[in-house]
C-alpha cells in the first residue's frame, strides 16, 4: 500500500463519517476508491473529493448537486466548474436567507407566546 492512500477504516476517521455513508458515496459514485480485493484505499483525489463533499454537505447542498458539480471538472475542467460553483453558491445563499428569515420569525414568534404567558401567570 502506498503511503498516501487511505484505508476504509482511515478514510471514516479522518471525515467523521459511518461505513454506511462511505460506502454510499461509493454507490453513488462520488468516490472511486482503488479496489485490492475487498480492501478499498482511498488516495489524494479521493481524500480531495471527500473534503468537497463534507464542505458541500456541510453548507446545505443535496448529493446530487454535488455529484454533478463534480462531474464538471472531470468533463469541462476547473474553469467550468469554478462557474458552476458560484452560480449553486448564489442559489445555497438565496435559501440559507429564506431559512434564516423564516427561523427569525418562528424565534420571533414563540418569545412573544412565552413572554405574554409568563406575564399571564406574573412571571
Amino acid at each position: 500500500m502506498s503511503d498516501n492512500r487511505l484505508s476504509f477504516k482511515e478514510m471514516c476517521a479522518k471525515f467523521d463519517v459511518t461505513p454506511r455513508t462511505l460506502r454510499y458515496y461509493e454507490y453513488i459514485e462520488l468516490l472511486q476508491p482503488d479496489r485490492e480485493g475487498r480492501a478499498r484505499y482511498y488516495g489524494p483525489r479521493e481524500v480531495a473529493r471527500m473534503t468537497l463533499i463534507m464542505r458541500g454537505r456541510k453548507f446545505g447542498f443535496q448529493l446530487e448537486e454535488i455529484r454533478q458539480w463534480l462531474l464538471i471538472y472531470e468533463k469541462e475542467g476547473t474553469e467550468a466548474q469554478m462557474k458552476a460553483w458560484v452560480d449553486m453558491a448564489d442559489r445555497q445563499l438565496g435559501e440559507l436567507a429564506e431559512q434564516r428569515k423564516q427561523l427569525d420569525e418562528a424565534m420571533d414568534e414563540l418569545q412573544r407566546l412565552r413572554d405574554d404567558t409568563a406575564a399571564s401567570i406574573g412571571l
